[in-house]
C-alpha cells in the first residue's frame, strides 16, 4: 500500500558534541525542519533577523521573529523549522555548553521545559555585530593576528549557510565571551525590574539562592512568606513558571557547577555541599540540566581557564570524555549543517 510522504516520519538530526561551540547562520525557505526525539547534549540559542520560526520543546512551544532570542536547553526533545505560512527563516544559531552565569539572565524567560524565549531583545545592532564577530572568531586557528572584528563595509550579513566550529582553546573563549555579550545583551533590564511579580515570592527565591543546599521545603519556604503551602507553592509556580522544589533542584545545580570551576572538591563533596544526598542522582541531574557529566564539566572549564582554579584533590572521580559525533551529513564540518 503507498504511503504519502508527508506522514513519514522526521529523520532524527544529531547535534553537535556540548564541547564544541558550532555557529552558523542560515536563511531557510519554507518545509526547513529539524527534529531531535532524544533532544540535543548541546544548548542552542537561535537569534532570528528575518521572516518567522517555530520551535517546541518537550510542552513548550514558541515563535520566532526579527529580533526574538531563543534558547532550547539539552536533555528534552525537539524540533523546530519554518513557521507554518512564512516563506522563510533567516537566523543565526549557536550549539555549545552554556555558561552557567547565564542561567540568572535567562531565568525571567523561561517557558518550559528548558525553552527561553526573550522577545524584541533590545540592542540588536550590538547583537548582530556580535554574532558576526563570533562566527570569525571561531574560525580563528590561533595562527598569526586575531580577527580584527571590523563590521563589513556595506553591512551585509554572511553567506546563507555559513557555519564555524572553533576548536582551538582561543578561538572557543572568544566566541563564548561574544556569545555572553548576546546573551547579557538580550536580558538586560534593570535591578529588581520584575514587573508584577509578588514580594513574597522575590523573597523565597532569595532564601533558595542565598543558601540553596540547606534543606528547604515548600512548608518552610512558605513559613518564612507566611503563606500556607499550597497557596505559595501556586503562587511561585505561577509567577515564575516553574515550582519551588524545581527552582531550588536548578540553584543546587548552578551551585555546584560554579564549585566545579572554582575548586578541586572532589564530585561526591560537590553534590553533598550544593544539596543533593545521593551522588548518582546529583550526575543524573546535572548531566539533564548541562549537557555533560559533572567531570567533564570541570575538565571542559579546567582546559579553557587552567589558572582560574585549584588543582582537583586526590581521591576526584574522573568520567569517560564525550565521543565525538558526526552531524547529519556525516563530516566533521558538517557537524550541525542543519543547526
Amino acid at each position: 500500500m503507498p504511503v504519502r510522504a508527508d506522514v513519514l516520519p522526521e529523520p532524527a538530526v544529531p547535534s553537535p558534541p556540548p564541547d564544541l561551540v558550532t555557529i552558523g547562520r542560515y536563511d531557510q525557505r519554507e518545509g526547513y525542519r529539524v527534529h531531535r526525539p532524544h533532544g540535543s547534549d548541546s544548548w542552542l540559542f537561535t537569534w532570528t533577523t528575518a521572516g518567522r520560526g517555530s520551535l517546541r520543546q518537550g510542552v513548550a512551544r514558541t515563535t520566532a521573529g526579527a529580533g526574538d532570542l531563543v534558547v532550547l536547553g539539552p536533555g528534552v526533545p525537539h524540533r523546530y523549522g519554518v513557521e507554518p505560512g512564512a516563506d522563510h527563516w533567516a537566523f543565526w544559531w549557536t550549539h555549545c555548553r552554556a555558561r552557567p552565569s547565564w542561567d540568572r539572565w535567562l531565568r525571567p524567560y523561561a517557558l518550559a521545559d528548558g525553552v527561553y524565549a526573550v522577545r524584541a531583545a533590545r540592542s540588536r545592532e550590538r547583537i548582530g555585530s556580535a554574532f558576526r564577530r563570533m562566527l570569525a572568531d571561531a574560525r580563528w586557528t590561533g595562527d598569526g593576528e586575531p580577527p580584527d572584528g571590523a563590521e563589513p563595509a556595506d553591512g551585509a550579513e554572511p553567506a546563507d549557510g555559513a557555519v564555524a566550529v572553533a576548536h582551538g582553546t582561543a578561538a572557543r573563549e572568544l566566541a563564548l565571551c561574544s556569545l555572553e555579550e548576546i546573551v547579557l545583551l538580550g536580558t538586560a533590564r534593570a535591578e529588581g525590574d520584575r514587573p508584577g511579580v509578588d514580594a513574597r515570592v522575590l523573597r523565597a527565591e532569595a532564601l533558595i539562592a542565598a543558601d540553596p543546599a540547606a534543606a528547604h521545603t515548600v512548608r518552610s519556604l512558605a513559613g518564612a512568606v507566611a503563606l500556607s503551602p499550597s497557596r505559595f507553592a501556586h503562587l511561585f509556580t505561577e509567577q515564575l513558571g516553574r515550582s519551588p522544589m524545581r527552582a531550588l533542584r536548578e540553584a543546587r545545580l548552578l551551585h555546584a557547577a560554579r564549585l566545579l570551576e572554582a575548586t578541586g572538591l572532589p564530585v561526591e563533596r560537590v553534590a553533598a555541599v550544593s544539596g543533593f544526598s545521593s551522588a548518582p542522582h546529583f550526575h543524573r541531574a546535572f548531566r539533564q540540566r548541562y549537557g555533560t557529566s559533572p567531570g567533564a564539566y570541570r575538565r571542559g572549564t579546567a582546559m579553557a581557564c587552567p589558572s582560574d582554579r585549584t588543582a582537583p584533590e586526590r581521591g576526584a572521580r574522573s568520567t569517560r570524555d564525550l565521543t565525538r559525533t558526526t552531524g547529519p551529513k556525516g563530516g566533521a564540518g558538517e557537524a550541525a549543517a542543519r543547526s
